[in-house]
């Protein structure tokens, strides 16, 4: 195993640990903790695909990223109001 699969490993086990959170309610869909889990997961799974590459997967984790930073924009626009 590589270190870039290392990688992209933690960050599944980051995306899959937050779901089980949301699951059995430690987290809500709402805080910021949530988004920011997924972007680091969608992140750290991006790093390796692009050592290893296959677009499929690239596309579902850039939308992973994209709809996570949206939840952290989202999140600090409400906290400012």
């Amino acid at each position: 195993m590589k270190w870039y699969d290392i990688i992209g490993t933690l960050g599944v086990a980051v995306i899959i640990i937050t779901y089980v959170l949301l699951q059995i309610e430690r987290v809500r869909s709402d805080q910021l903790i949530y988004s920011l889990l997924n972007a680091i997961g969608a992140s750290l799974i991006l790093v390796s695909l692009y050592f290893d590459f296959n677009l499929p997967s690239v596309v579902v984790e850039f939308f992973w990223l994209l709809i996570s930073l949206f939840g952290i924009g989202k999140y600090l626009v409400r906290r400012k109001s």
